[in-house]
């Protein structure tokens, strides 16, 4: 600017808001200005040149610099921007339920009645996700810097999730509150998808400033070894659980025949202790326990036993039809209920190991955070495998069961609503097949491996078998064209007779990918499961499962977009490296595969019905910290900003 000289000044310490001004030169200041105005005119524009460099990126850039120019900040640092704009989306976002009237009117429709209730918990869980996130913004060091950026987008993710899940609950209700509802969240919601875009254009910023890992301390983790819990097991062991349980101490046990300490587990629940630190198992035995089970948010590092998958069952009969949201439900309902979820998942960190989730439409719900699925059985009709969480189901079998005439089958309904949620369904190693029912007719009743429940659905399915039941084309459209460009599906080194992509559809969000594109997506990278799944014993590999296939130049893989990796943040690699088990050979294939791009639908499912529970776990232990690398590139406000710092030569 003609007649002003502007200085960047970067100042550093150990904090974290520090670090971020250090690594991305967020803190700019006037040295010397125009004579022309006077200072509080120059500190003006200043704030204003900040305000617009820190919503840059952001989906809402209006709803960003409206938001930060009314909220009476004088500061020019863009770190201030982005802690003011958190403190903003709270506060909306607890308004716009509390304050909003039609919350607390009566419907004769039953189901609008629990969509509303439904968003009460919603924003609430929401709001808890945005609190820790800001809290976790200004209290960790340098060396957690890294993990600190997946934590913080895992939970803004979270929060996205829950603000949609609300307005999905007024799927087919009756009246307008539904249309109150989505006018009541629009702000919060733009808000809060702002929040996750400035917090990933510092992860990106951080992929590109070299930040060394000073430590490589591990975190202390959820099971020591004075439970003798072996630090491997063999991934062929399909009994770990049956031969360790004996040496774990039970805190408390539930049996119907009243040998245990409580007959029923809605019962124990009320005895565990709230935010525990330390893990607390609960052993359930053999029986059939008819309740409606929710373990809320503040019972945390859980661990349940059961007596195995076909013994200790938990069922319940809320579904759809009868006026219960996706959310709420938890049945045995048949196919003519619609919607009735076995089980609804919101919990991080949270592992099943060896555990069946019986049902049909909507059977599992893998609804927010980090899961993993490891010798699990899922069947189901409908989107039986659906939800927004990261999660990676490793040697588990799909099974899919005859649903009513006139319907298809569908596996996967991934909803990821935003492209930079770190979100999706992996199944590696996995077997998609059909029960004794339904086999005779799979011909005539046709499957498919997903469909887009949102606009940018994302499944990956790799080293997988698939039989013969999967229609040649794979993928179904949700609604017409619905997603096509936006959704990632991807199918890798699978075998079978359904795994040929000869005819699969051609969609541009169908992509072939070599594997060092696909490698993000194995447990290790992609649910950062080496820090927080060994420790449990439970049957775990980090990386690819057989030996993959070499990236091929000649190949035609789909062109890398940037949107590809947007949500990623890359975790530091350990200087000691996890003893992996010897990779397996690959099955031989039936058919050739081919390499194409494709398309996908969207729209929604349900949660919670009969589950057969062997041993789900919670976890908690993180990761340590990471690396990047240098030279930013031009592009997001981080990079101008970082820019225009080293060359201030400060």
């Amino acid at each position: 600017m003609a007649g002003k000289n502007m200085m960047k000044l970067a100042i550093l310490s150990l904090s974290f808001v520090v670090l971020v001004a250090m690594v991305i030169g967020l803190i700019v200041t006037v040295n010397k200005y125009s004579e022309e105005k006077p200072e509080s005119t120059k500190l003006d524009e200043d704030v204003k040149a900040s305000i617009k460099a820190v919503c840059e990126n952001t989906d809402y850039k209006r709803t960003c610099v409206e938001s930060l120019s009314g909220a009476s900040t004088k500061s020019t640092n863009p770190y201030d921007h982005i802690k003011t704009m958190f403190e903003i989306t709270i506060k909306q976002l607890d308004a716009a339920v509390k304050n909003s009237s039609f919350m607390n009117e009566i419907h004769r429709d039953p189901r609008t009645n629990d969509a509303l209730k439904g968003c009460k918990e919603l924003a609430g869980l929401a709001v808890m996700d945005l609190r820790r996130a800001f809290d976790k913004m200004s209290g960790f060091s340098l060396n957690e810097f890294g993990q600190a950026l997946v934590e913080l987008k895992i939970w803004m993710s979270g929060a996205i999730t829950y603000e949609q899940t609300c307005l999905d609950g007024f799927e087919k209700t009756q009246g307008n509150a539904g249309e109150k509802m989505k006018k009541a969240l629009k702000k919060s919601m733009e808000l809060t998808s702002n929040c996750l875009a400035m917090t990933t254009d510092i992860s990106q910023a951080l992929q590109e400033v070299a930040v060394p890992q000073t430590t490589n301390r591990r975190l202390l983790t959820l099971f020591s070894t004075d439970y003798n819990i072996p630090e491997w097991v063999d991934a062929t062991d399909e009994n770990v659980l049956e031969k360790t349980s004996m040496k774990i101490d039970r805190d408390l046990t539930v049996a119907q025949d009243g040998s245990g300490d409580f007959e029923s587990i809605n019962e124990a629940l009320k005895f565990i202790p709230v935010r525990g630190k330390e893990r607390y198992v609960m052993y359930i035995k053999e029986g059939i326990y008819k309740e409606i089970v929710q373990f809320p948010k503040n019972l945390t590092h859980i661990m349940i036993i059961g007596d195995g998958p076909s013994k200790t069952r938990i069922t319940g009969n809320l579904n759809f039809i009868d006026g219960v949201t996706t959310y709420h439900t938890a049945t045995v309902a048949g196919p003519e209920k619609h919607q009735a979820v076995a089980l609804r998942v919101s919990a991080d960190r949270a592992i099943f190991y060896n555990c069946h989730m019986d049902g049909y439409q909507d059977t599992l719900y893998v609804h927010t955070y980090r899961q993993f699925y490891r010798d699990c059985t899922i069947s189901g009709t409908i989107d039986f495998l659906f939800g927004d969480s990261a999660v990676v189901f490793q040697n588990c079998i799909m099974v899919v069961r005859k649903p009513m005439d006139n319907q298809n089958c569908i596996v996967t309904a991934q909803g990821r609503k935003e492209n930079r949620q770190p979100t999706g369904i992996v199944l590696q190693n996995c077997s998609i097949v059909a029960d004794p029912v339904y086999f005779p007719v799979r011909k005539e009743i046709k499957s498919y491996l997903g469909r887009p429940w949102k606009q940018y659905s994302r499944t990956i399915i790799m080293e997988s078998f698939i039989d013969d039941l999967i229609q040649p084309q794979g993928w179904l459209q949700w609604n017409q064209t619905f997603a096509f460009d936006t959704l990632f599906y991807t199918e890798f080194n699978n075998h079978g007779p359904g795994s040929s992509k000869l005819e699969r559809v051609q969609w541009p969000g169908v992509k072939e990918l070599p594997a060092s594109r696909i490698k993000r997506f194995t447990p290790g990278k992609f649910i950062t499961g080496d820090s927080w799944i060994p420790p449990t014993g439970v049957p775990y590999t980090s990386d690819f499962i057989y030996e993959p296939p070499k990236d091929d130049p000649k190949n035609d893989y789909s062109k890398k977009s940037n949107e590809e990796d947007r949500d990623y943040t890359p975790t530091p690699e350990k200087e000691k490296k996890q003893k992996k088990p010897k990779k397996k050979k690959k099955p031989k294939k039936e058919k050739d595969e081919s390499s194409d791009k494709q398309k996908a639908p969207a729209e929604g499912p349900s949660s919670m019905a009969e589950s057969e529970i062997s041993a789900p776990y919670a976890s908690p232990a993180q990761p340590p910290s990471q690396g990047a690398s240098p030279t930013p590139k031009n592009g997001s406000f981080l990079r101008k900003v970082f820019g225009l710092f080293t060359k201030s030569n400060h």
